[in-house]
């Protein structure tokens, strides 16, 4: 019958037995007894290093170091570390492992699916574009024309799109030094200069875009009751002066509304704010079309758009019709509605205004066109102060002593003192809007590309078009039009 062995090695002793080993046999037919004790496989180290065996501090000491969640020392391999079982307890879940793989793998995709995919044209030029050409462009800058003429009013837009320009070349320096998340400005500004100067920045941030909101409202709620619809206005003018109190209520009430429904908009969903951005974005490039297309047309075929004057002074012509002082009907000689502003009665023999006696009644039209030469007549400024005529350089006058009725005289008036650095400061807004692009870091595809791209095209093709509104304004309109205090009524009160 053959006969089975069974080894069991034995461990090796300090005292120089380290190579004897025993075997035990087991002949056929012995009765099975209970099976000899196995040494446990304990942690690999002799046990006579061990301090629980020979109670010695041995040099590994550090190897037991954090493994204190053993009872005993043959527990030692087997038992895990304590920040090991943290760790475990913390990342516990019921789900299987293939359950939570297949989260991972959804999440990730969702993450794809939602990227975003944004390029330099849709993410950055379109938006700079859309915030620089704001209101100044159509509300203000031919009133800044008119009173600082074409040289200096080349230089007020130099010098703001200059130092835009330089802003736009420190945020593409910053913007391409690493990767931009979102943040946008906040985050390069914070991550260059600290979260002290970031934060400080922000808030003044805010607060610019809050009071352009506030301006861009005003802006528009005075050109539509101006030009556009101005039976729109639930406010009117009771007296001759009255014309800015109701024009500020009415700002109140449709600012109002314009603000309901903006937030309105806002709230719906940034979706569609991007949406109605581009339709916005429309009607801007449309009006500057049509700007051109009017000088144009102009060139060959100006309107009929006759400013009357009284010598030099420029009138309103909100309260008469004719402007002549007298018909003639059938040798008989009428007076005509001007005559009963300056004087005391209709009558031919009433006392009139001195001014008005001394000068004649002509009439100049507004948009003599480009071939008119008029261009050489707007090339200097004519500052002066509020309340002042708006007068007609190379028109005759006889000047006569300050009447104390000017005010109420359908004069047309300047409406406050302007200088070069007022000028400056009304004109630098419409070259805002630079961090347009660079808010939607986030949104972007490669925003360290699409930034510095994207913000100094928009800030190039609106400079172009600036430089080239200002030399379509001052070659084909008188500067009677254009000198009409803040620009409103600049055609309205001639048609």
């Amino acid at each position: 019958m053959p006969t089975n062995f069974t080894v069991v090695p034995v461990e090796a002793h300090a005292d120089g037995g380290g190579d004897e080993t025993a075997e035990r046999t087991e002949a056929p037919g012995t009765p099975e007894g209970p099976e000899p004790e196995r040494p446990s496989p304990g942690d690999g180290n002799p046990r006579e290093n061990s301090p629980f065996l020979n109670n010695v501090e041995v040099e590994q000491e550090s190897f037991f170091e954090g493994k204190n969640m053993a009872l005993f020392e043959e527990e030692m391999d087997s038992n895990p570390m304590v920040s090991s079982l943290l760790n475990k307890l913390a990342n516990y879940t019921n789900l299987s492992q293939g359950v939570v793989e297949h989260e991972e793998d959804e999440e990730s995709r969702r993450r794809e699916a939602k990227a975003p995919r944004m390029g330099t044209f849709i993410g950055v030029y379109l938006p700079c574009l859309q915030n620089i050409l704001g209101v100044i462009l159509f509300l203000r800058l031919t009133w800044i024309v008119g009173v600082a003429g074409v040289l200096e009013s080349f230089l007020i837009v130099a010098m703001c799109c200059t130092c835009t320009m330089l802003t736009a070349i420190s945020m593409s320096a910053i913007a391409t030094n690493g990767v931009v998340p979102a943040g946008g400005s906040y985050y390069m500004i914070s991550r260059s200069l600290g979260p002290e100067f970031g934060g400080a920045v922000g808030l003044c941030f805010y607060l610019g875009t809050t009071f352009a909101g506030a301006m861009y409202i005003l802006g528009t709620i005075e050109i539509f009751l101006t030009y556009i619809s101005p039976g729109a206005a639930i406010f009117q003018a009771e007296a001759a002066g009255g014309e800015a109190a109701a024009m500020l209520h009415n700002m109140r009430v449709y600012g109002t509304c314009t603000l309901v429904l903006m937030a309105l908009v806002v709230f719906v969903g940034v979706k569609y704010v991007n949406k109605l951005a581009l339709v916005f974005l429309a009607c801007v490039v449309l009006s500057i079309l049509a700007i051109y297309a009017g000088v144009i047309k102009s060139a060959f075929d100006p309107p009929d758009i006759p400013v009357c004057l009284l010598g030099n002074r420029t009138l309103s012509r909100r309260s008469f019709d004719a402007c002549v002082k007298a018909y003639g009907i059938h040798n008989n000689s009428a007076t005509s509605a001007l005559w009963g502003l300056f004087c005391n009665g209709s009558q031919p023999s009433a006392a009139c205004d001195e001014y008005f006696i001394q000068n004649n009644v002509t009439e100049i039209q507004g948009i003599p066109g480009a071939a008119s030469g008029v261009f050489l007549e707007n090339l200097w400024s004519t500052y002066a102060h509020a309340g002042a005529f708006v007068e007609k350089k190379g028109v005759p006058s006889v000047p006569v002593a300050e009447e104390s009725r000017a005010s109420a005289l359908p004069y047309v008036l300047t409406d406050i003192a302007a200088s070069f650095t007022l000028l400056v400061g009304i004109y630098f807004p419409s070259v805002t809007g630079i961090m347009a692009g660079s808010n939607r870091s986030g949104d972007l595809k490669d925003a360290q590309k699409s930034i510095p791209t994207g913000t100094i095209l928009a800030i190039v093709t609106t400079s172009f078009i600036y430089m080239e509104f200002l030399e379509v304004l001052t070659e084909g309109l008188n500067r009677v039009l254009l000198v009409r205090g803040g620009g409103r009524e600049v055609i309205t009160i001639y048609s």
